[in-house]
């Protein structure tokens, strides 16, 4: 059995997901979001993504890390940000000595829904019926979910 953490960050929302995985059988294990306070500095916000996917690792103990690319926004800042958020769970991440594989969000987009423009509504549909155990409050977390459910249909593949 493999355990794959999903993460979709994010500044304000950072959503997560553990799923185990062995063959084609998947399994809900846990999801849901960190939320950094909005008051907090963009340093504390950090810090804050940064011990919530460390506490993460530790609880859960996963194999393996899958976090989706951020891609390239109108707003120049908001990418720029949003990547400072990627960064903080990525480093968390590697300091556990667990593997990290990323996927763009159309490549996690088609390996659940066979459609890489999906939208989100479609995504938590398929989450839904591949991990009927899951009830993703939010879209952060639905994403999560599904950022993890790709890695385990993609890294059979040589992904």
């Amino acid at each position: 059995m493999t355990r794959i953490l999903g993460i979709d960050p994010g500044l304000l929302h950072t959503g997560w997901a553990i799923i185990d995985t062995k063959g084609s059988e998947r399994r809900y294990v846990d999801s849901g979001v960190i939320l950094p306070k909005t008051s907090l500095s963009l340093p504390a916000r950090l810090k804050e993504i940064f011990r919530g996917v460390t506490e993460l690792c530790e609880k859960f103990c996963p194999d393996a890390c899958s976090i989706e690319i951020t891609f390239v926004n109108k707003n120049p800042k908001t990418t720029l940000i949003l990547g400072h958020a990627r960064a903080a769970a990525i480093v968390a991440v590697a300091n556990k000595d667990i593997p990290i594989f990323e996927y763009e969000p159309n490549k996690i987009k088609k390996a659940l829904t066979s459609a890489g423009h999906a939208d989100k509504e479609q995504v938590y549909k398929m989450v839904k019926i591949l991990l009927p155990m899951a009830n993703p409050k939010t879209a952060d977390e639905s994403d999560a979910i599904a950022i993890a459910l790709a890695h385990a249909n993609m890294s059979k593949f040589g992904f």
